[in-house]
């Protein structure tokens, strides 16, 4: 979900500058310090007295993990109380348009009871600017709205070109391909205090980390991760042990993690965003670039974001958001993700512009999808009358609404968002 803006502005410079700054930047962060040399460094963290001070008391600390039991019986009871309006809502994440809550976000979050919120565009307005837009949205949940379950609030915070939050209190992040080079442990570390910034501004939920494999010899083709320096490496090994130490670390910090993008974008030349038909040729249901996503998984991570290309030897019929068997066989049945499936934006990306807004849901959810992603309002709106109208018309449709919204509501119940 990235601008024409921000990739244009990205392809101007050349790699080989970009990554000699991020290297002097990635080995300044391991040293602790830029030195004298006016290196770039990493902007040091708030002290802890302010974060304590900006972050709200309905964050609260980092939760505790409930028993499998107990999250199951809470998400359980506040589905049951829920009207299907509200079951479908809780399927849409909608964008905040100019980083603010207008007053025709809100009233649609009203109407069509949407259950999550994201930034999507660069904001510059830190932390305490984040947090004032935070609190209105979750101003809006109430047991009319939403059965009294709070939002996610989501953001890009990868680093380098794609960190969505800027500004006073968050620290500047390094690109991926930077990140990559630190040890594990180092990466951990930051990724908990980015975590943590994320937490003071009221934002739970971060759109990354990006599991996808590059090959080092496609980077400057490949437009949706390598041209932007999105990677941790190029091989699954390096991508696996850093994509999991950010996870563990924004974990730690009590911030939801997207695994991003399945089956993975490394391998293919368009951007999604911005162009139609992209297509993977090579990877197949037991490819080895796999492996990153499964090992997200098997660190728990609560979502994993589904890619809108095609994967002719996976499934040639179908982009992978719209594919039963990128998302059941393989995510649900072979690597037994029980997590949220978020989709790529469905609300404005080229890749879907030939598919009416409402089949784009309806489509997503049949095929074992739970969490649609909108960039827009408007398209979301579209989206939500469609899936509503199709569960009320379907019971076995209506079955798969309900199940979609059990995942989403046991990750809100993970991250302390659900009222019991």
């Amino acid at each position: 979900m990235l601008t024409r803006d921000e990739v244009r502005a990205v392809r101007r410079v050349p790699r080989s500058r970009i990554l000699a700054g991020l290297l002097l930047a990635a080995l300044a962060a391991v040293s602790g310090c830029a030195g004298s040399s006016g290196a770039p460094a990493l902007t040091p963290p708030p002290p802890a007295s302010h974060r304590t001070a900006t972050a709200r008391a309905s964050s609260g600390p980092p939760p505790s993990r409930p028993s499998a039991a107990a999250s199951q019986s809470c998400a359980d009871r506040v589905l049951t109380r829920m009207t299907l309006a509200q079951r479908v809502g809780q399927l849409f994440i909608v964008g905040l348009a100019g980083s603010v809550l207008d007053q025709a976000t809100a009233q649609a979050i009203r109407t069509y009871h949407f259950g999550s919120a994201s930034f999507i565009a660069t904001d510059t307005a830190g932390v305490a600017g984040v947090d004032a837009v935070t609190r209105a949205v979750q101003s809006l949940s109430s047991a009319q709205v939403t059965g009294s379950v709070r939002f996610f609030v989501a953001a890009n915070q990868e680093g380098g070109e794609v960190q969505g939050l800027q500004g006073p209190g968050f620290s500047t992040m390094p690109s991926a391909v930077a990140q990559g080079l630190l040890p594990p442990a180092q990466l951990r570390g930051l990724a908990q205090t980015w975590g943590e910034q994320l937490r003071a501004a009221g934002v739970n939920l971060n759109f990354a980390p990006v599991m996808d494999v590059v090959p080092a010899a496609d980077t400057s083709q490949n437009a949706p991760i390598g041209q932007l320096m999105r990677e941790f490496g190029h091989t699954p090994a390096v991508v696996a042990s850093h994509g999991v130490a950010f996870i563990r670390g924004m974990t730690q910090a009590g911030e939801a993690t997207t695994a991003k993008h399945f089956p993975g974008l490394g391998r293919v030349q368009g951007n999604t965003d911005f162009t139609a038909d992209v297509v993977d040729t090579v990877t197949t249901p037991d490819d080895p670039y796999l492996q990153t996503f499964q090992r997200a998984i098997d660190a728990n991570v609560p979502l994993v974001m589904v890619a809108l290309a095609t994967y002719t030897r996976i499934d040639p019929r179908h982009l992978a958001v719209f594919s039963p068997v990128v998302m059941r066989t393989m995510l649900r049945d072979r690597m037994h993700f029980g997590g949220v499936i978020v989709s790529d934006d469905l609300g404005a990306a080229q890749a879907v512009a030939n598919v009416p807004p409402g089949s784009r849901a309806v489509q997503f959810i049949g095929a074992g999808g739970d969490l649609v992603t909108s960039k827009y309002v408007g398209p979301a709106e579209a989206m939500a009358r469609a899936v509503l109208a199709r569960a009320a018309a379907s019971p076995g449709f209506r079955d798969q609404v309900d199940a979609a919204a059990a995942h989403v509501l046991a990750a809100k119940q993970r991250f302390g968002l659900l009222p019991c």
